[in-house]
């Protein structure tokens, strides 16, 4: 636990990946990840947004969250299945997010295959929220030595299976257990993490879509 100044409160103990002194990721942990989320537009943007930050620092796609909202229509899934070329040249001419060809088109692409899982399931959350992995399949303990080798799981690799078969680019099994992560479909906050014990509230008073 980190000092704090005379007549202070103590730090909360949060997971091994937050630095001491960033504010911005410490409250994207405290507020945020592991909350279970219902909502299409919310569980698109993670999704585009872990795409977007394979091969790089979450911090660095966190750092540029709010010019991906901007750059994608606030991540509206149907406005994002519209856009055409001269949107993907605009994109690529912002500076404000990862100028990548590959993953731009891929988010088009998967906000477009996002609008037909919408059409046969109802929404994006219920076909999501199928792939949430049984407890009895979760580590017993989840501890750091835990969380740096868990990247992946059966449940993970199921739901990139399913979203590659329906046009999806750019989530491969590694990806999608960081969205599942994110999204709350699993709790990964430490045992010793003041956050997980809310995060464990508030998915059990969680209502599963469809």
């Amino acid at each position: 636990m980190t000092e704090t100044p005379e007549g202070a409160g103590p730090s909360p103990a949060r997971c091994f990946w937050v630095p001491d002194d960033d504010e911005l990721y410490a409250d994207y942990h405290d507020r945020e990840w592991g909350m279970p989320v219902a909502d299409d537009v919310r569980l698109f943007e993670k999704l585009t947004l872990e795409s977007f930050q394979s091969g790089l620092s979450w911090r660095t796609i966190l750092g540029k969250r709010e010019n991906f909202r901007r750059a994608f229509a606030g991540f509206d899934v149907e406005r994002v299945a519209r856009f055409d070329t001269t949107d993907v040249d605009r994109l690529l001419g912002d500076a404000g997010i990862v100028r990548h060809r590959g993953k731009i088109e891929a988010a088009v692409a998967n906000a477009r295959a996002c609008c037909e899982i919408v059409g046969a399931e109802g929404s994006l959350a219920a076909f999501v929220w199928r792939h949430e992995p049984s407890p009895a399949g979760r580590p017993d303990i989840l501890d750091e030595a835990t969380l740096r080798t868990l990247t992946t799981s059966p449940a993970a690799k199921a739901l990139a299976g399913e979203l590659k078969k329906r046009g999806w680019r750019f989530v491969g099994p590694t990806t999608a257990y960081a969205f599942m992560q994110a999204a709350g479909l699993v709790n990964d906050h430490e045992e010793r993490c003041t956050t997980r014990a809310r995060v464990e509230a508030a998915r059990a008073d969680f209502a599963r879509p469809g």
